[in-house]
């Protein structure tokens, strides 16, 4: 029977039960004070085009 040679480490026990408690990508909301959508971390908000408080996309407006 196969015994292990050391005792595992807790970091090393702690990292490998972290990959089950992955959740995904957690959205986030647009800080820009008009619009509040959800918008993916790190990315332009998709529905103002703001990111940092700056405009980086031009947006069409549906009529």
């Amino acid at each position: 029977m196969a015994v292990p040679k050391r005792k595992t480490s807790k970091q090393k026990l702690r990292s490998r039960k972290a990959a089950n408690r992955y959740k995904g990508v957690q959205l986030t909301y647009c800080t820009n004070s008009d619009c509040g959508a959800p918008a993916r971390p790190h990315m332009a908000c998709p529905k103002c085009g703001m990111y940092k408080n700056e405009k980086v996309l031009k947006i069409k407006e549906k009529i």
